[in-house]
This record gives C-alpha cells, structure tokens and sequence, in this order.
C-alpha cells in the first residue's frame, strides 16, 4: 500500500507553505480549521502538472478530459455507469459552479432551501446571487429529516416561485454520508413538490470505510438534478481551480443554457490535474482514506481522554469533526447567514485564544451551529494529538482558575 499520506510532512515543512490554512493565524497556532490537507501532491498530479509546464502547456481550457476521468472514476468506484460527457460543463469551482446552475433554474428572489449545520458559504453564495435561503435543519443524529424537509419545500413554494434544494453529499459539517434510501426520499419529495436538487458532491470520493457514497443522480426520481464534482478535497487541489457541472438527462437543456465564459473560467493546469487525480491517483486515495480512518479512531480517543464534555458524532466521510462543545459554556454571538469562515465566537475563539488551535467557528454553520466547532483531523497523527492536547490543557487551567475565584 502507498504511504499514508498524512505521516509525510511534518510541521516545519507545513509552515512553509503559503495557503489560507497557513496564513490566517500566527506561527504558533495550530490550523485545524479550513478544510486543507496536510499531504504533498498525489504523484501522478505532480507528474502530469509538471509535464504540462515543461511543454507551455498553460492556456485556456478544452475538451472532455475531466468528464472522462469523473465517468470512469465513478464506474470504478460507485458503479454509477450513467455520467454522460454531453451532459457535463467544467466550471471554475464547486462553489462558483452552484451559483451558476441556481442561475439556469431560479429567479432572484426565488428560495434555495439547505439542511443546516451546512457548509458556512452556502449562505453568502446564495444571498449574494439574490436568492432567499430557507433552512430545513438535520435532525439530532445529523441525518435529513425527509418529512420536515417535504413541509419545507411545500411552504417555500407557496409563493408561487421556484424553489431549489442545496443538498450536500456527503454532508459539511457533519461528515453525514446519506444512504441510498435517504437520498430516494429526497427524490420523492422534490418531485412531488417540483423542487429543482442541486447536490454539492465535492467530498464524494472522501468517503470513509464502513460507509458508502450514493450519486445522487444515480437515484430514481432524480433525472431533473444537477450535481457539482470535484479533485479538490479528495486530493488536496483547492489552489488548482476546476471543477464538473453534471446533468441528470431531464436537466440537461438547462445545462446547455450555461453562459459560454463560465467554461473559461477554470484554470488549464486545474482542469490537467483534476483528470488526472480522477484517472490514476486511487492507490494515493485508498491510502489517505486509511489514514483518515486511524485518525478517526484516534481523535474518538482524544476526545474521550482529554475532552470531557464535548461530543460529537463519527464522522462517515470527509475529514471533519463536528465538535458539540455547548456543554463547556462558552458565549457564542448569533451568526448574520452571512458570516465568512474565519469569522470566529464562542468555543472556536476561546481556544484561539487559550490553545492557540485554530478550529472553525460552529456559529457560521446556520441553525443548531452554535456552540459547536468544526475540526479537521486530515493531518498527522502528532499534529492531532498536540492539538487535542492543548485544548485539555487550556481547559483544566480555566477550570482551576474557576475554582480559585
């Protein structure tokens, strides 16, 4: 097997690097917030991008490269043998490339439903595109709630206007894989109520052992969706725009409504390396997935030893915790649906402060948010342990400093 990737570099190699996740906070801090990996380039990317930059290779974007490698990487990997070249559109990110297809089918105006806690950007996309977001909150063991979810779509469309769903599989926070089922039902009541799914699949291939990603275009009742794809998680290219808009065959005139300069919007070298972590890279995947897997089991150890009072939920997939710190008793502010990532209260800024761990703020998440963190655990098993650490430190030092006053 491949060397796990996230025992590779240590933490002076990281602190050279110049990305958000390295440059937000001082040197002492320990960045377990945006959801960066702590790895190098999967080999064959860095051999694919070298070889790009060897011959000029660096100039617009062209062709069905990436759409090729997402088919066959999804044949591979989740038997899903209905990705349709025709029916795909690179755009420049998942994020950007959602925005664009809220566009293709609502009107500014029109309501976007989500499950929070979600994905914090979520909600400044959607506003800043003129839509209104209407939330439909997970259930206490972080899974859809298909029947709340059902009376929202039928209160948002009583107004008479469209309504799309922003769903996101898997799920960011939580690390919620939805099943097969779940994702029927979701079908189901989106049809009934004739509510356009847009799913954000960009941690699809980060999926943990004992647990199983569903396309949600795979599922009947789906054929009018669209669904968002990218390397950038799986395989750590965040700087290295790209990114698929795929079609179910329903969606697909809509699809090819998409504006022209949306396609020239992601980078050539992003576009070389996205298809070629879809095309080669699954022994540098399959490697990783092991090593989030033992860090899994790890951070539930941490947690128990040094975090008395704080739960949370196995994550399924991705490579985040969701931290339920409520019972430390630390204020939160009320999130404004606006708020940016790095925006920071409650828990996450007390151990910013007294940890010096940076962790993402729950606040920014929506509803239910509050009181908790994110924590991302992709990195080695040193760096998790001190953090964790630390954050037992600074606890039992406020606790003293508590029982002296």
């Amino acid at each position: 097997m491949t060397v796990n990737p996230l025992e590779e570099l240590g933490l002076q190699q990281l602190q050279r690097r110049t990305s958000m996740k390295w440059r937000a906070h001082p040197a002492d801090v320990l960045p377990l917030w945006v959801a960066e990996m702590d790895v190098n380039l999967p080999p064959t990317v860095a051999e694919a991008l070298r070889a790009a930059i060897d011959i000029g290779d660096t100039g617009y974007p062209s062709g069905t490269a990436l759409a090729e490698a997402v088919g066959e990487f999804a044949s591979r990997r989740w038997q899903w043998y209905d990705l349709a070249v025709g029916r795909t559109a690179i755009v420049p990110d998942v994020m950007l490339g959602i925005v664009e297809v809220l566009r293709l089918v609502t009107e500014p105006g029109d309501a976007v439903v989500v499950n929070p806690p979600v994905y914090a950007p979520f909600y400044a996309f959607v506003t800043h595109c003129g839509r209104r977001v209407i939330e439909a909150p997970l259930d206490a063991e972080g899974r859809i709630a298909l029947d709340a979810l059902e009376e929202t779509f039928v209160r948002a469309r009583t107004s008479g206007r469209r309504v799309a769903y922003l769903l996101c599989n898997p799920h960011n926070p939580t690390g919620t894989v939805h099943t097969a089922e779940e994702l029927r039902g979701v079908a189901e009541r989106a049809r009934r109520s004739r509510v356009r799914v847009v799913s954000d699949e960009i941690h699809a291939p980060v999926v943990l052992p004992g647990s199983r990603f569903t396309p949600y275009l795979s599922v009947p009742g789906a054929e009018d969706a669209f669904a968002l794809m990218s390397a950038s998680k799986a395989w750590n290219l965040s700087g290295i725009k790209a990114a698929l808009a795929i079609a179910g065959p329903e969606a697909a005139p809509d699809l090819h409504r998409l504006p022209e300069e949306v396609s020239h919007g992601p980078s050539h070298l992003g576009v070389i390396a996205h298809a070629e972590a879809f095309r080669s890279a699954d022994d540098w995947l399959d490697a990783l997935l092991h090593g989030l897997d033992s860090n899994r089991e790890l951070l539930s150890e941490l947690v128990a030893q040094h975090l008395p009072g704080v739960t949370w939920h196995r994550p399924q997939g991705t490579c985040l915790a969701w931290l339920d710190c409520r019972r430390l008793g630390f204020e939160e502010d009320a999130a404004d649906g606006l708020a940016v990532v790095a925006d920071l209260s409650g828990p996450a800024r007390w151990f910013l402060d007294h940890a010096r761990v940076a962790l993402s703020s729950g606040h920014v998440f929506g509803t239910n948010g509050s009181g908790h963190v994110r924590l991302n655990f992709a990195t080695s098993q040193g760096i998790l342990t001190e953090a964790i650490t630390r954050m037992s430190r600074a606890l039992a030092a406020n606790a003293r400093r508590r029982s002296t006053n």
